[in-house]
C-alpha cells in the first residue's frame, strides 16, 4: 500500500504542492506537483534536488500534470541504508521507486525527463518498466557503461567525482563532510557554464540537503553502484528503449565536448534524436527558454493524453 501526506505549497516553485509519498516498498519520496493534464515526470540529478526544474516547471504546468520527485538518497526523500554491493542505490532499485510512484499517483503512463543521475535512472526505468513510459528525454548524459569504457585523462580530470565518490567508505564521506559547502560550490561552478544559474537561495537549499551525512553517504552509494552493480545489470540486458528518446545536452559541457551524444545512444534506443544547447551541464537552469522550446515541441509530437 502507498500513502500520501500533504506538505504544503512549495516555497520555490509557484503553484506546486509538496507531498511525501510512501511507496509499497516502504520508501518515502518527496514530490512537488502542479498543473493539470497528461502526466510529465521530471527527475533531477546530482548534486541537485527537484528545485533544478524551478525555472521550467510552472510553464510546463500550464499544459501538463508536472511531477517532480526527489530521488531516494537526495533532497527530502528517504535515504535508506545500503549494503556491501550497493544494491539499494542501483539504478534498477531507484527506477523501481519511480515505477511505484507512477502507480501510487494513479497513472498508467507518463512522459519522462531525466537530468544527469535522473537520466540514468530513466535508462533503467525504460528497460524494466517500458509499459509505463510514453517517451523519454535524457539531459546531458551518455550511457554509463560507454563513459566508463571510453575513460581517458580528459574525462577522468573533468569528471573526477566519478572516481572519487566510488572510493570505499568512509573516505569520500569524511572529506566532503569536512567542507560540504566548498565541495558543492566547486561542483556546481565546474558543471554549469552560465553565471548566476544557481541563485544563492537555491544553492542554500541544495546545501541544506547535501550537508546531511545520510545524503553524502547516499550520493557515494549511488556512484559506487554505477561503477559496479549497475554495469553488471547493463551488461546482462540487451533490451533497447522502445519509446521515442530525445537527447539534450550542453555544448559547453564535458559530455558534449567529449562524445557524439546521439551516436552513443543508437544501440540503446530504437528511436533517438538530439540537439546540443549553448550551455553547460544543466540546460533547464542555464537556458530555460531554449530548453522549454525543444522539450515542448518533442512532447507535442507525442500527442500525450491523461492516463489515469
Amino acid at each position: 500500500m502507498s500513502s500520501i501526506v500533504e506538505r504544503g505549497e512549495s516555497p520555490f516553485i509557484a503553484g506546486f504542492q509538496l507531498q511525501d509519498v510512501t511507496l509499497p516498498n516502504g520508501v518515502t519520496l518527496r514530490v512537488a506537483m502542479g498543473g493539470q493534464g497528461a502526466p510529465l515526470l521530471l527527475l533531477h540529478g546530482h548534486p541537485q534536488n527537484h528545485l533544478t526544474w524551478r525555472k521550467v516547471a510552472p510553464r510546463l504546468a500550464e499544459k501538463y500534470r508536472v511531477i517532480l520527485p526527489d530521488l531516494r538518497g537526495y533532497g527530502d526523500s528517504d535515504k535508506p541504508a545500503s549494503d556491501e554491493r550497493h544494491r539499494p542505490y542501483s539504478k534498477r532499485v531507484m527506477a523501481d521507486d519511480i515505477s511505484l510512484l507512477i502507480s501510487a499517483l494513479g497513472y498508467d503512463k507518463v512522459a519522462f525527463v531525466g537530468h544527469d543521475r535522473g537520466g540514468r535512472v530513466g535508462h533503467r526505468l525504460a528497460r524494466d518498466h517500458a509499459d509505463q513510459l510514453n517517451c523519454c528525454v535524457f539531459i546531458d548524459i551518455a550511457p554509463t557503461a560507454t563513459m566508463y569504457a571510453l575513460t581517458d585523462k580528459a574525462f577522468a580530470t573533468r569528471y573526477f567525482w566519478w572516481f572519487f565518490l566510488i572510493q570505499p567508505a568512509p573516505l569520500p564521506e569524511t572529506l566532503i563532510a569536512n567542507n560540504t559547502a566548498f565541495f558543492l560550490r566547486k561542483h556546481l561552478d565546474g558543471q554549469l557554464k552560465t553565471p548566476d544559474a544557481t541563485p544563492e537561495a537555491i544553492f542554500n537549499d541544495y546545501l541544506r540537503c547535501y550537508q546531511q551525512p545520510e545524503m553524502i553517504h547516499a550520493v557515494c552509494e549511488d556512484y559506487r553502484a554505477a561503477a559496479t552493480v549497475d554495469l553488471e545489470d547493463d551488461a546482462a540486458d540487451s533490451r533497447r528503449i522502445a519509446c521515442p528518446l530525445l537527447l539534450l545536452w550542453g555544448a559547453k559541457g564535458t559530455v558534449g565536448e567529449l562524445y557524439d551524444v546521439v551516436d552513443t545512444w543508437r544501440d540503446k534506443a530504437q528511436q533517438v534524436s538530439g540537439e546540443a544547447l549553448p550551455c553547460g551541464h544543466s540546460p533547464q537552469e542555464e537556458r530555460p527558454e531554449m530548453f522549454l522550446d525543444r522539450l515542448s515541441a518533442f512532447l507535442a509530437a507525442q500527442r500525450l493524453t491523461e492516463s489515469l
